[in-house]
């Protein structure tokens, strides 16, 4: 595999795997915190209908509910399912149970509580929770009317709104659920790219060194051990041996540093097809010329350079959604709309500027108003056009 237009470089699977560790991490626990504000509806009946002990137990019941709610994430997702089977049907059972026991104190409101059970609901079987779903809709809707006394303008507004919102909600969480699953599977996509790309990139240098140095330390091992055995024999027909000995180590020592050489060698050309490629992966719209006949030829290998580490830093630290390259004859400038600035300068920036200084061009890199960030490379005495 061309190291220029692989999907993805091995150095950006720790990106990858801290991509991966944000979405199921942070993501994770904000979706699940933030619903629980339809408790404060229960919190406010509780307090209508309650009194003295009542109320603090139906507070106490709402806390319960809300710590559990907190732990559903962990026992829902694919890696944990199988491993935490049992605790996952306690954990809906106390749900469950702790919903009944407010119902008396909290009356119809109490209902708002099978909105967290739908979502659990839904999240854990997907479409076969449909049933379920609309049993919840159905207890919302019939229950209530048949108490009298919990007849009154509260219960009669959300006996309107929470069979409704019961229903919505299992969309909702059905749509958000798949979304999450499918950035996992795209996070995990990645990695493999990643990983596929090092390993072969492995075997591409070891088929190489192979090719290069496995005849020439071959012939240089058979004559040196004939220019042994003749050492003592014969010196005159073994200096000759040794000489070509000589002449295929130099050689060979030639072929190592022509292949680490073009190792190391970085092209405009393919840093804008690698970084394209990479950008599409991270799901970052990208503005890249597709062209690099306007830049002048001296100065491409540095701005190779200054794409690479341009693109690996809007990847790895920007957030951004949308990025643009562009290219004169002495600059290059990459411009980002992410959050521009918050990470800590690295090794990359600062080694571009020392290969900017040496080919006596000048690096500005910085934040941009409202947003983003700016990494130019240009030659001074040109005036950077």
């Amino acid at each position: 595999m061309d190291p220029d237009i692989a999907p993805a470089s091995p150095a950006e699977a720790p990106w990858v795997a801290n991509q991966r560790n944000w979405a199921l991490g942070r993501r994770r626990f904000i979706f699940n915190a933030v619903p629980l504000v339809y408790l404060l509806i229960v919190v406010h009946a509780v307090t209508a209908y309650s009194r003295g002990a009542a109320a603090l137990c139906g507070y106490a019941v709402l806390a319960a509910f809300g710590l559990c709610w907190l732990v559903v994430p962990v026992l829902l997702w694919p890696e944990a399912r199988q491993a935490t089977s049992r605790g996952f049907w306690a954990l809906y059972g106390i749900l469950v149970a702790l919903f009944a026991a407010e119902l008396p104190l909290a009356r119809a409101a109490a209902f708002a509580m099978c909105l967290f059970i739908t979502m659990v609901t839904v999240a854990r079987w997907g479409g076969r929770s449909a049933p379920a779903v609309l049993a919840l809709a159905l207890g919302a809707l019939l229950v209530p009317p048949v108490i009298p006394s919990w007849h009154d303008s509260l219960g009669a507004a959300l006996s309107d709104f929470i069979p409704v919102a019961i229903p919505v909600v299992a969309v909702v969480t059905f749509i958000v659920i798949q979304l999450m699953r499918g950035n996992q599977a795209l996070a995990e996509a990645r990695a493999e790219l990643a990983r596929l790309a090092a390993e072969n990139e492995r075997f591409r240098i070891a088929r190489d060194l192979h090719d290069l140095l496995g005849h020439s330390l071959t012939t240089i091992t058979v004559k040196a051990a004939l220019a042994r055995r003749l050492g003592a024999a014969d010196p005159a027909r073994a200096l000759p041996e040794i000489a070509e000995v000589e002449a295929l180590a130099r050689r060979s020592v030639a072929d190592m540093r022509a292949a680490v050489t073009r190792y190391r060698q970085v092209t405009l050309t393919g840093e804008l097809a690698a970084g394209r490629e990479l950008l599409r992966a991270a799901g970052i719209a990208a503005g890249l010329p597709h062209a690099v006949d306007v830049a002048d030829p001296a100065h491409q290998e540095l701005f190779g350079w200054a794409v690479r580490e341009g693109l690996t830093n809007i990847v790895r630290h920007a957030h951004a959604s949308s990025c643009v390259v562009r290219l004169s004859r002495y600059s290059v400038e990459i411009v980002d709309d992410g959050i521009g600035g918050t990470a800590p300068p690295g090794n990359g920036l600062s080694g571009l500027r020392e290969r900017a200084a040496s080919a006596g061009a000048v690096v500005d890199a910085g934040p941009l108003q409202p947003r983003g960030w700016r990494l130019r490379v240009w030659l001074p005495r040109t005036g950077g056009t």
